[in-house]
């Protein structure tokens, strides 16, 4: 019978990703706007700094996870190679690893051979790339899903910023990303909080206290090497 029941962790590559992204594109971003503006740049200078932080952190974000995930896979087929040709050569060392295993995991010796056994025949790769290797279809590597993910994320938490410089009035940039930055990325942590099944509190106060830090660090930058004293 097919297994149909949903758990968290089935979601754990896209929403790494996601919440990654989105938390990287709205930290990065509005602090990037906050040291611009501290220093004293015109408002056609802040948002073109604003267009070019998105375009470019979403393209490093994508080809960072890509190589990333990439370098994961290749470590993944490698082993079930190396696996493939000692399950070929050796056989009967596998089955006795595999049975080890589960004996390990509380089967008696008997129970835990057949089991070995049962799986061995019927996808003997498969129950050693699961059980020796740690390998499942719901952590398996997916670049491209990765790096689409990551790309997106960034850019949907980079626009909210971009946006607010926007309609900012010149003299109220910093605080209008101020107030309106933080309330995001709370709002970003109850949304990973609540799809990854995790503590809302915990979550919000992680993204709020470094994306204020991080925002506080380049104002203050900002005002140190500002171009309008």
């Amino acid at each position: 019978m097919a297994h149909h029941e949903l758990h968290f962790l089935q979601r754990s590559g896209w929403l790494r990703a996601a919440v990654l992204g989105a938390n990287d594109g709205i930290i990065s971003t509005a602090s990037l706007l906050m040291g611009v503006a501290a220093a004293g740049a015109t408002h056609q200078a802040l948002l073109m700094t604003g267009v070019a932080g998105l375009v470019a952190g979403a393209l490093s974000m994508a080809a960072g996870e890509y190589v990333s995930v990439s370098s994961q896979t290749d470590i993944e087929q490698a082993d079930l190679a190396r696996e493939a040709e000692e399950l070929k050569e050796n056989p009967e060392s596998e089955l006795r690893e595999l049975t080890g295993i589960y004996i390990q995991r509380g089967l008696s010796p008997e129970l835990a051979k057949q089991v070995a056994q049962a799986l061995s025949t019927h996808d003997s790769l498969a129950a050693h790339a699961r059980d020796e290797l740690g390998l499942h279809d719901i952590n398996q590597a997916q670049p491209l899903q990765a790096a689409l993910a990551s790309a997106l994320a960034f850019a949907s938490g980079a626009i909210l910023p971009l946006i607010t410089a926007w309609l900012a009035p010149h003299t109220q940039a910093q605080t209008w990303l101020t107030v309106s930055t933080l309330p995001f990325l709370a709002l970003l942590g109850i949304v990973a909080a609540r799809t990854g099944g995790a503590s809302i509190v915990k979550s919000v106060s992680r993204v709020v206290v470094w994306g204020a830090l991080a925002m506080a660090a380049t104002a203050l930058i900002g005002h140190w090497f500002g171009v309008n004293p």
